[in-house]
């Protein structure tokens, strides 16, 4: 019997990695899932986007609109922070797999720790003046950028609507 050919590519696999880490966040809104993989396709770290450490998730505000202090935007830790600050050990050289574009910080989370390559899904933010200036500093730092589409996710009864 010959061997099956239509497997998931890697860059496929590990998306489905991040897809499923995305479903980890509790974000009522967008749930965004981070993979580090290193040059022998081994998985440094995980993350998805959710507070921080000892923050309640009970206590901080979800909300999207508002006064700053009253929505989420100063409070959530990003899937590729999250990702990056729980390697257990260096990511330089590696490639993340985010399901979403990332933004201006963590762009600079990215270049800042040797990531050498995003493999990203969703660019709905790609006129928004953090993405370009996001892809300016990826650009300028070398950072390989690779869009994959319609990737294979995991038990979709499960994923809300809007995951990214």
């Amino acid at each position: 019997m010959p061997k099956r050919k239509d497997t998931l590519s890697w860059d496929e696999y590990f998306m489905g990695l991040a897809h499923l880490s995305a479903l980890r966040s509790k974000d009522p809104n967008t749930q965004v899932g981070a993979a580090i993989v290193d040059q022998n396709r081994r998985v440094v770290s995980v993350g998805y986007n959710g507070f921080p450490k000892g923050c309640s998730d009970d206590e901080f505000p979800w909300e999207r609109e508002g006064k700053a202090l009253s929505t989420k935007y100063l409070y959530v830790v990003h899937a590729e922070l999250n990702a990056i600050l729980n390697a257990p050990r260096p990511v330089n050289g590696c490639t993340i797999y985010v399901s979403l574009f990332p933004c201006n910080e963590c762009a600079k989370a990215i270049i800042q720790s040797g990531i050498t390559r995003i493999v990203y899904e969703s660019d709905k933010y790609a006129e928004t003046d953090g993405t370009i200036a996001s892809k300016a500093m990826l650009e300028a730092a070398g950072v390989e950028l690779v869009r994959i589409e319609n990737t294979i996710r995991l038990n979709v009864e499960k994923i809300p609507n809007e995951t990214i």
